[in-house]
């Protein structure tokens, strides 16, 4: 088998950027049912195929150099690599795309085996390099803001298909799987409604014989399912909680969340703290910003009032527009005046300007436009 070629694709002229790293003949090779030989790529090292050091060399060539084709693992025989390729495939994917932005972040578009699409975003800042990635095709939260709301839900995302947006993105950005340090589960669908799987990925992500992170760069973002967060806590995976909240009062949060009748504010808030109080970390708050909605002072205080006490810092994320959104953005000093509201309340505030715009990097964009 040899290493894939890619081709610069040009989108139609409505589409956001320009896609890059599309292999060639794999569009018409996606199988239609999940028929395919076992997946190798992210088996745990003691139960990848060989004997003995073999196992530790195809494990290297896995999570330490990030080969997706068994021609670049070339210290194993010749014989052995083909007898591998007969049995095992790597990835998960039957079609890659990245969208480059102007900003250094790259949005990418895969296509699963069975057709349906998922995506994550590359996002490399002077300290770190991260990447956003998704637990489910589509979500079934509904959040009005959001594109992959607009999609609906498709089905939840498999342990391996998880994993593999993280080894499939340092691939193609021409890094080693461990030069990722930063995971954010906040893209395409709700975490903990695929609770085993995303587990199941996570511990893959922090096993000392795979990608080795650290679980302080590890962050998992909920809608609020208050039985997913305490199974989270009893858990203990030591990652970071991150509350997608985005309203003070229960009112105003079914506006923007219309599934959000199933649990009150205070229920997942009790939560929450029980969180908290079960691993003493800290509990982002995430907030966006939508104009005539939520952005009003006094709705900043009655947050502040609510999460009194809680140790928290709060994200405010200006809305990323999209086609057809039923909803604008808050203006940048409605933001500021906001933020400023919260702050005089003692809570730690940040702004999380928008990167990737010009690329679609909302959560579903593209999925939303190729369906």
């Amino acid at each position: 088998m040899n290493r894939p070629t890619f081709e610069t694709q040009t989108p139609a002229p409505d589409a956001a950027g320009e896609a890059c790293y599309v292999p060639r003949e794999t569009a018409a090779a996606a199988p239609s049912g999940d028929d395919r030989k076992p997946i190798l790529q992210p088996a745990p090292p003691n139960e990848l195929p060989g004997e003995g050091y073999r196992k530790g060399q195809i494990a290297s060539w896995l999570y330490k150099k990030g080969a997706r084709e068994w021609e670049e693992m070339t210290d194993l025989p010749r014989r052995l690599r083909e007898a591998l390729a007969q049995e095992w495939r790597i990835g998960e994917f039957a079609l890659v795309q990245a969208f480059p932005s102007t900003d250094g972040s790259v949005k990418y578009l895969f296509t699963l085996h069975d057709g349906q699409r998922t995506e994550a975003v590359y996002l490399p800042y002077k300290d770190r390099k991260t990447v956003c990635i998704s637990s489910q095709v589509g979500c079934p939260a509904g959040c009005v803001f959001c594109a992959t709301g607009r999609m609906g839900f498709g089905r939840n995302l498999t342990g391996p298909e998880i994993l593999d947006q993280i080894l499939a993105v340092a691939y193609h950005q021409g890094l080693a799987p461990r030069e990722i340090r930063n995971v954010v589960l906040m893209g395409m669908g709700e975490p903990l409604l695929n609770y085993e799987n995303v587990v199941w990925a996570v511990r893959c992500m922090l096993s000392k014989n795979a990608l080795a992170m650290s679980p302080r760069r590890v962050t998992l973002s909920t809608v609020g399912i208050p039985r997913g967060i305490r199974r989270l806590a009893e858990d203990d995976l030591g990652v970071k909680l991150a509350l997608s909240l985005h309203a003070p009062d229960d009112e105003t949060r079914r506006q923007i969340i219309p599934t959000a009748h199933s649990h009150s504010i205070a229920e997942i808030m009790a939560a929450v703290r029980a969180y908290f109080e079960r691993t003493r970390r800290r509990v982002t708050i995430e907030y966006t910003m939508l104009r005539n909605v939520n952005d009003r002072p006094e709705q900043a205080r009655e947050l502040a009032r609510i999460l009194k006490g809680l140790v928290a810092h709060v994200n405010l994320i200006p809305f990323n527009p999209w086609e057809g959104a039923p909803v604008a953005g808050s203006g940048k000093k409605r933001i500021q005046t906001f933020a400023r509201e919260l702050e005089k309340a003692g809570l730690p505030v940040s702004i999380r300007w928008s990167r990737g715009v010009d690329v679609g990097a909302a959560c579903g964009q593209l999925a939303l436009k190729e369906s």
